[in-house]
């Protein structure tokens, strides 16, 4: 092959001087072919392989490590094959001699004329978000926790939002489009999603799904078109894909140390504001063509039907709830939120707990088994919700029930105060009687007393205010002179 310095030689001698083709051949001693080539371009040569090289170890065998890479193709990405596999069972099951590189290096070639190509994709000012989950660990109170991450990316100006979340189910989905849309101050025209079930309970041929009732809802209140991705194509939503990894990246390394989750949410919408500010120009844009908030948040809550026991619980997803006397053996609408459960019999409000995300935890109110442990006083003494109790309760039980046989009595009567007063207010009450060392019901009803502490509700069966509503007229001290012989009136 002629070097560059020859074919600029060759050129040169011919256009200018004006040798001939032939001159050129015998004074260089290269085939007249050769200068024809060299004379027609001036390109920097380049050898064009016109047909692959034989390899006698590798070519029996390519067909059928073709064959093996298109199987994959059927697989769960996680179990198809690597390089080093496919080696090892050609060695094992083929009686393979060539060497592994050979094999990685026709792998190579096979997966790059086979690696599929994309087009980019935009969207219009307001048209387009895109929504995904993803996950990180944080640490609450010193505690190493997995938390779910709501992610909703506007497509056309990139502004993020992200919002931690102790479940992915569907009461969290919901909630974290409501305050998505109240932080951005708008609703996009269509959102885009993988195929969660959360929003999707079939997918069918093509683009259409089956959704969830609940997102419907949603996008009957919020007024937002939704579109599902082809299964297993998560580039269709490249553009909230690589905000996961981003906040992974950015706003949770290192792991953040919070106290709590309300922590945590506050400095990723802090994270987030910044991420808007940087954007600001495209986010002008972007928010003139949101579409407006509805008069009132949408309630991102899923029902479920329950039945309270003869103990005054409920189970729901493998924990227990308490609810109040009245409520015992019946069937109950209970509405859970990411937070909260609120308890409804019919349409009355009788429960609100917070909710727990544990297994087997029994979350139970001392207000709902009073007016039991009224009837049963002897059940005070071994409750499980007066066990749960802070530690001063405890301390009362054990002495009241070492100094009588019955002071459990006294005991039950000293909880019931929490139907009169405020929990805190008779916890204090409690604590300050152990420091004196007078214990007793008398005793710490009244320091409730003396601290002016106002009664909570009226109580079935005990007056609130036990002294009529007099008017007692005042009339002038100088009728008392009467009495001690002075002027008469």
């Amino acid at each position: 092959m002629l070097k560059m310095v020859d074919i600029e030689y060759i050129r040169k001698k011919h256009f200018i001087e004006g040798w001939s083709i032939r001159k050129i051949s015998r004074n260089l001693n290269v085939a007249r072919q050769t200068v024809r080539k060299a004379l027609q371009s001036s390109d920097i040569p380049k050898y064009n392989l016109s047909q692959n090289k034989p390899c006698p170890v590798m070519d029996p065998y390519k067909n059928i490590i073709r064959e093996w890479l298109e199987f994959d193709k059927t697989q769960p990405p996680k179990q198809r094959h690597t390089a080093r596999r496919i080696f090892n069972r050609l060695c094992e099951e083929f009686d393979f001699t060539g060497s592994e590189s050979s094999v990685r290096r026709f792998i190579q070639l096979e997966r790059n004329t086979t690696k599929e190509v994309f087009v980019p994709l935009t969207a219009d000012w307001g048209e387009q978000a895109q929504v995904d989950w993803g996950r990180a660990k944080v640490y609450i109170n010193d505690r190493l926790t997995e938390v779910c991450l709501f992610c909703l990316r506007l497509k056309a100006s990139l502004v993020p939002f992200v919002w931690a979340s102790p479940t992915e189910k569907l009461e969290a989905f919901l909630e974290g489009h409501r305050l998505a849309f109240e932080w951005l101050g708008g609703v996009p025209e269509t959102i885009v999603y993988d195929n969660p079930k959360t929003a999707v309970t079939k997918i069918l041929k093509g683009p259409y799904r089956v959704e969830h009732t609940m997102l419907s809802s949603l996008r009957a209140h919020y007024l937002f078109d939704s579109e599902f991705c082809t299964p297993s194509r998560a580039n269709q939503k490249g553009t909230v894909e690589n905000l996961v990894k981003y906040v992974r990246r950015n706003a949770m390394v290192p792991l953040p140390r919070v106290n709590s989750l309300e922590e945590l949410n506050q400095k990723l919408i802090s994270w987030c504001e910044k991420q808007r500010q940087t954007n600001a120009k495209n986010w002008e844009l972007e928010r003139l063509e949101l579409r407006p908030l509805p008069a009132s948040p949408f309630r991102c809550c899923k029902t479920n039907v329950v039945k309270a026991n003869s103990l005054l619980l409920f189970q729901f997803e493998r924990n227990y709830y308490s609810v109040p006397m009245d409520c015992g053996h019946k069937r109950l609408r209970v509405e859970a939120f990411v937070d909260k459960l609120e308890v409804y019999d019919s349409n009355k409000l009788v429960a609100v707990h917070n909710r727990s995300y544990k297994r087997g935890e029994k979350v139970m109110e001392l207000e709902h088994y009073l007016p039991v442990i009224a009837r049963k006083p002897r059940a005070a003494k071994n409750a499980l919700v007066v066990r749960k109790l802070p530690e001063v309760y405890q301390k009362l039980r054990v002495m009241l029930c070492k100094r009588s046989p019955e002071g459990y009595r006294e005991y039950a009567k000293i909880l019931l105060l929490n139907m009169e007063y405020n929990f805190k207010d008779v916890l204090t009450a409690v604590e300050d009687s152990l420091k004196s060392g007078y214990i007793g019901l008398e005793h710490i009803r009244q320091l409730l007393i003396s601290k002016g502490l106002r009664i909570k509700h009226t109580v079935k069966g005990v007056a609130t205010n036990t002294l009529p509503n007099l008017d007692i007229p005042v009339d002038s001290p100088s009728k008392f002179n009467y009495l001690i012989g002075g002027a008469t009136t």
